[in-house]
């Protein structure tokens, strides 16, 4: 059966930010803190994937190691529990809703970066097509954070640099980014994420990431 996963990064006032605070931080630090969770980010760190048209590919031979590791990097880069409670819901009491609390609040279709794909995380493609050094230099865990417009402005300077590319690393990096855009109104993965920190620190505002499966 597959999954349909978005990865979204909406800008906000520091007050909307404020508000949210209290429900997905909690929900960030529970993921980053989960020791499975941090023995595969540790592990693809020390052992950045080869190009993804090896992976499991019928004909060519992938080591034992090979595997384990590209699973590992699936199982990191997959919604984790805790996040995605902001699209199952948090609770039965509680009627809040990702997509009408937070993405429906974004009145402008330029303050908000929302990649969607059927049998595909966003943010998995991302972070294979930057690789570990760079993806390291985003705040957050795996492409969830939520940032006041302070944070957004002190991060900026990392996140220029992760996604900082010359003409044959930008080359390289959407070699290994599998999504499909010819023909799509859909921003890159490449593309989306600086620009939304550009804006937002040009904007005086904030930042929310959530990356979920949607159905």
């Amino acid at each position: 059966m597959g999954i349909t996963s978005a990865w979204s990064i909406s800008a906000h006032d520091d007050a909307f930010i404020a508000a949210m605070a209290p429900r997905l931080l909690p929900l960030i630090a529970a993921e980053q803190e989960n020791p499975i969770a941090r023995e595969r980010w540790d592990r693809w760190q020390r052992e950045p994937l080869p190009d993804f048209r090896t992976w499991w590919k019928p004909g060519v031979r992938t080591c034992q190691e090979e595997a384990e590791a590209v699973h590992s990097f699936h199982e990191l880069t997959a919604s984790g529990e805790h996040v995605q409670k902001m699209y199952d819901g948090l609770s039965p009491e509680d009627d809040f809703s990702l997509i009408t609390d937070v993405w429906e609040q974004v009145d402008d279709a330029q303050d908000i970066f929302l990649s969607v794909h059927t049998k595909e995380y966003a943010l998995r493609s991302f972070f294979h097509a930057i690789g570990p050094v760079r993806a390291a230099l985003f705040p957050g865990w795996c492409g969830n954070f939520l940032l006041t417009h302070a944070e957004v402005r002190a991060t900026l300077p990392a996140v220029e640099r992760a996604l900082g590319f010359t003409p044959g690393e930008r080359a390289m990096a959407e070699e290994q980014d599998w999504l499909d855009y010819p023909g799509s109104d859909e921003e890159s993965v490449l593309d989306g994420p600086l620009r939304m920190w550009r804006q937002a620190a040009a904007d005086g505002r904030g930042l929310c990431g959530v990356s979920v499966v949607i159905y």
